[in-house]
This record gives C-alpha cells, sequence and structure tokens, in this order.
C-alpha cells in the first residue's frame, strides 16, 4: 500500500517537472538510507545519472518559465515526464521488500504503466492549462505558475517518500481544487451566456 502510494506521489510529481522526484529520489538514495534502490535500478544514484539529471533541471527550470516556449517544452515533455513517471513508479515499487508479492514480482511493467499513467495524466492538465495562463496574463503568468508547479513537484515528492498516506490528501485536494474550478468556469460561462441572450 505504502509502495504504491509513494510511486502515486513521485509520478504525479514526475507529470510536473520529470526532473525533481528523479532528483529526489536518488540524492536521497546516494546520501542517506530513506530510499535504498534495489538491483537494476542502482544506476539512478550514480554521479553521472544526478549529474545528467541536475543539467536537464536546470534547463526545465528556464525553459518552462518563458512564455510560449513553455508550450514548445511541454510539447517535448510530453514523452518524458510519462517516461520519468513509470521508472520512478518501477523503482520505488520494486524497492518496497516487505510489499512485494509474487504477482507484482512477475508483473513488473504494471508499475510502470501506473506510473506512466499517473504522470501522463498530470502532465496532460500541466500542458492544456500553460496555454490559457499565458493567454490570460499576456505571459506574465508563466514565471508564477511555473514556480508554483516547481514547489509543488519537490514538496509532492518529499511527501510520496517521507510520509506517503498524505498523498491521498494531496491528490484529493488537488481533485477537489479542479472539480471546483470547473464548476466556477461553467458557472461564469452560463451566467455570460445569460447576459448575452
Amino acid at each position: 500500500m505504502f509502495a504504491a502510494l509513494t510511486g502515486i506521489g513521485l509520478s504525479a510529481a514526475a507529470g510536473l517537472n520529470a526532473y525533481i522526484p528523479f532528483l529526489v529520489v536518488a540524492l536521497l538514495d546516494r546520501f542517506t538510507t530513506l530510499v535504498s534502490l534495489p538491483v537494476g535500478y542502482e544506476w539512478m544514484s550514480s554521479w553521472w545519472a544526478i549529474g545528467v539529471g541536475a543539467v536537464l533541471l536546470l534547463a526545465e527550470l528556464v525553459l518552462d518559465k518563458v512564455p510560449v516556449v513553455d508550450s514548445a517544452n511541454d510539447a517535448v515533455q510530453t514523452f518524458i515526464r510519462p517516461a520519468s513517471g513509470g521508472l520512478i513508479f518501477a523503482a520505488t515499487s520494486a524497492a518496497a521488500d516487505l510489499e512485494a508479492s509474487s504477482w507484482v514480482q512477475a508483473h513488473p511493467w504494471v508499475s510502470v504503466l501506473a506510473g506512466i499513467l499517473v504522470a501522463g495524466l498530470v502532465h496532460t492538465g500541466k500542458a492544456a492549462a500553460r496555454p490559457v495562463v499565458n493567454a490570460t496574463t499576456a505571459g506574465l503568468g508563466a514565471p508564477v505558475v511555473s514556480a508554483a508547479e516547481d514547489g509543488v513537484s519537490v514538496g509532492l515528492s518529499l511527501i510520496a517518500v517521507l510520509v506517503p498516506v498524505l498523498v491521498l490528501l494531496v491528490l484529493a485536494a488537488a481533485v477537489w481544487g479542479f472539480v471546483a474550478l470547473r464548476r466556477r468556469r461553467r458557472r461564469a460561462a452560463r451566467t455570460g451566456d445569460g447576459l448575452a441572450g
């Protein structure tokens, strides 16, 4: 159960920024005992993987804050963020020896697919929202929203590793916020339509 929550939280964080949860897991494995990557995934905490991840994170931090460039970056990240989510979900699921069932061990693709789906859903929402933010704020909202997404990615990554049960609360709050926003927009659209008629 906790391994799945950790995987879901890290994959959701990867949907916002592919490199933050990767580096959180890699650095925690390298420097602490909080994360212990299993055989086959230990390369993630190698110096070269951490170095490449850090360079890619720096590029992402810059590109994602520039209006219009952020949308092009999101198009490229359409493949990278879900792949990162799948990798991280699989690595953390495989690391959970206490929760590993023989079925999960015989079907490791299930963890990869779950991570891809979670990260893909979050990425799709992010990529769809960003052009709207840019259009409604004349591009001024891009750096603010991007910084908020990065902060959520860091926070969610740490929560997923340190207190996985809180992932449920974070995701429930995100779904509630999304539903409330859609209702508000529908209400505003109806009110606008009624005034136009």
